[in-house]
């Protein structure tokens, strides 16, 4: 029978966001391991509408806020590849689809849930502010970054960004739609597409965010290149094995004193 309080999770079950974030503002990216899921979700799946069971994903989400001493029950949203920014200091439903979330707010925990897709973790520089996105192809082709961006009302140099892992350009085959979706917007993003040996393409997809970001006026870039496809041990993909699990990058700001 399972336990109904989740163990600590041991510290390897966590990537370290390695950003210069302002005093206050911290940050965390679950990996897989350490919960309590079986296969196909094994083990520390956070996603609640990946087939698991609910129960399991209440303790894999327990553990995580227990071990790592959250001061509230993250945000999750419920996300839909798209482009809404939910302000969760004015919203009364954060459970709403959005792929992103913002909150001026300490003590509130913001939530992205990743397989293969890109998170993007903001912050202002003087710690007001954090937000963050999902950034599957079809939202950052859609503008998620930049609604994001924009929703904070922050000059964009005034924002720091960290992207997570997600699926790198050596798995990342697409079709000519994808390609065609960035390359409409922004000629340039060729350079983030090659050709293989399928008539298909391979995607760079931070890459790709990196460029929007960077057009945008974000300055302060940051972020792991670790694919989710190639490293089965830590990272979920949907790529690689169709039903699995989610993780989730987080991040909130300590409440004051």
């Amino acid at each position: 029978m399972m336990s109904s309080s989740p163990a600590p999770l041991p510290a390897t079950d966590f990537l370290p966001v390695d950003w210069p974030a302002p005093p206050g503002v911290r940050a965390a990216f679950t990996l897989r391991g350490g919960g309590v899921s079986p296969v196909p979700w094994h083990s520390l799946n956070l996603g609640g509408h990946v087939g698991d069971d609910v129960g399991r994903v209440r303790a894999n989400r327990a553990a995580v806020r227990q071990a790592l001493q959250l001061p509230a029950e993250p945000l999750w949203l419920n996300q839909v590849h798209g482009v809404r920014v939910a302000d969760l200091d004015r919203e009364t439903a954060p459970l709403a689809a959005a792929d992103a979330a913002l909150t001026r707010q300490g003590g509130r925990v913001l939530a992205i849930l990743v397989a293969d897709c890109l998170p993007v973790l903001f912050a202002a520089t003087d710690g007001s502010l954090i937000a963050a996105a999902h950034a599957g192809w079809r939202g950052l082709a859609a503008g998620v970054l930049e609604a994001t961006v924009r929703a904070t009302g922050k000059n964009a140099a005034e924002l720091l960004a960290w992207l997570g892992p997600s699926i790198g350009p050596r798995r990342f085959e697409v079709g000519d739609e994808v390609r065609a979706a960035f390359l409409a917007a922004d000629p340039a993003a060729s350079r983030c597409f090659r050709p293989n040996d399928r008539q298909r393409w391979l995607c760079d997809l931070p890459a790709l965010a990196r460029a929007r970001l960077t057009a945008l006026g974000v300055r302060s870039l940051h972020g792991v290149n670790d694919c989710t496809f190639e490293d089965a041990a830590r990272f979920f993909s949907y790529r690689r094995d169709g039903q699995t699990g989610r993780m989730a990058a987080l991040l909130w700001r300590e409440s004051a004193a």
